[in-house]
């Protein structure tokens, strides 16, 4: 069984108002951000992760080092955030400003358009697959070898070794491996997912065929960031 904690890194000065933070601006958090990090980091506190996994910009490791800073962290370049090509760095404002058309277009189907010099969303979706069935194999490895040492050691039959590991990615990114992990259409990414700054999302492969068989477990749980008379949702 393998469990999959996703989140989003923390709020960064660019982040407000919200604008295209892609792959080329590669800022830090800010103490806003840092904050919601370290809330979640409490939440976890008690949860032991095997491998810990982050996108190699600065904002998702920064927020993975805050959540597991004693732990090594990998990286991983195909957890990158969406490519914004030409939108990279401008509000929704600035660029219906010059490229209105085009921008609503886009919004009808961002799965097979790609943004004016940068990805698609099944250009994301190929790359968060590859990772996903990586990391699966990895799993299928990892369970085979504590499978035989159990069994050597005469424990308890039938016991199933589990796995638990913590990625650390991007808004877009993390939609469209939800959509890949839970066999949606990539189309929707942008209307049926919400990833919020440091929420707390959970997937679960429990015999894993290959990346589409996940089951959410829990989703964009952003209660950690909240006060307790607000709604966790808010």
């Amino acid at each position: 069984m393998l469990t999959v904690v996703l989140t989003r890194h923390g709020l960064t000065d660019r982040s407000e108002p919200e604008q295209h933070l892609g792959q080329h601006i590669d800022v830090s958090l800010n103490d806003a951000g840092r904050r919601q990090a370290q809330a979640l980091a409490r939440r976890l506190a008690a949860v032991p992760f095997d491998r810990v996994i982050s996108s190699p910009l600065f904002r998702a490791q920064e927020t993975a080092d805050i959540l597991r800073g004693n732990a090594r962290i990998e990286t991983d370049p195909r957890l990158k955030e969406m490519d914004y090509g030409a939108w990279e760095g401008l509000t929704y404002e600035q660029i219906d400003a010059h490229d209105a058309a085009e921008r609503r277009e886009w919004e009808l189907a961002p799965d097979r358009l790609a943004c004016p010099g940068g990805e698609s969303g099944n250009d994301v979706a190929e790359r968060v697959r590859a990772f996903l069935a990586d990391l699966i194999e990895d799993h299928r490895r990892w369970h085979a070898r504590a499978s035989l040492r159990a069994a050597t050691s005469g424990a308890r039959d039938g016991a199933r070794p589990a796995r638990q590991v913590l990625v650390v990615a991007h808004s877009s990114t993390n939609r469209v491996l939800l959509c890949v992990a839970l066999g949606t259409d990539v189309r929707d990414f942008r209307k049926r997912f919400v990833q919020s700054q440091a929420n707390l999302t959970v997937l679960r492969w429990e015999a894993p065929d290959g990346p589409e068989d996940a089951k959410l477990l829990v989703g964009n749980d952003t209660g950690h960031l909240h006060r307790p008379d607000h709604a966790p949702w808010e």
